[in-house]
């Protein structure tokens, strides 16, 4: 990602916890929620270049786990994919509106981080009322799933963006972001 200060391209190794869970301190968590299938996906490729800057990936593949994350970490920048399941189950509600709630979720916390939602692939109505709800519920930007090495670039870029406008070109951690409750 490209920086937008200098303190962004120090080499900080971040901090880390037992099992893999970043240690609160770190320079900034993101959280990636993925709905798809495929292996090396955006979602495999995408912590792999930003770790080397500090930047902790917690991935969620339902609603249920990104709440866990949530509630056990600061989250600075949230992903979330639109067509995220609410948890395990095969029930037909749940399905698709993991990604919703997630959205919900994060516009509650006192202080909500910036949000990019992934929308899914559908007809031109589903698709702008997608849209338009991602944007009532606060999202920062709306991308469609990335699928090739240009469309991963133009996430980058949309983090960077966040990073600019919502922590001034400055890690999070420098800011004092309050963390979530614990529960």
């Amino acid at each position: 990602m490209m920086s937008v200060r200098n303190d962004f391209n120090a080499s900080t190794p971040p901090a880390r916890s037992g099992g893999g869970c970043p240690a609160p301190g770190g320079r900034l968590n993101l959280l990636l929620s993925y709905a798809g299938w495929r292996t090396e996906s955006w979602v495999d490729q995408l912590p792999r270049l930003l770790e080397p800057m500090g930047v902790q990936s917690l991935r969620a593949g339902t609603g249920r786990e990104a709440k866990d994350l949530i509630q056990a970490n600061p989250i600075h920048i949230a992903v979330v994919d639109l067509g995220l399941p609410l948890d395990g189950s095969a029930a037909a509600q749940d399905l698709t509106e993991g990604g919703s709630r997630l959205l919900e979720l994060l516009a509650r916390l006192d202080a909500p981080p910036p949000t990019v939602a992934v929308k899914r692939h559908q007809s031109a109505r589903d698709d702008s009322r997608e849209l338009s709800d991602a944007l009532r519920l606060g999202a920062f930007a709306v991308i469609d799933r990335p699928s090739c090495t240009r469309d991963l670039e133009l996430l980058l870029e949309v983090l960077r963006r966040a990073l600019s406008r919502f922590y001034a070109g400055r890690w999070p951690h420098a800011l004092n972001i309050p963390h979530p409750p614990s529960s």
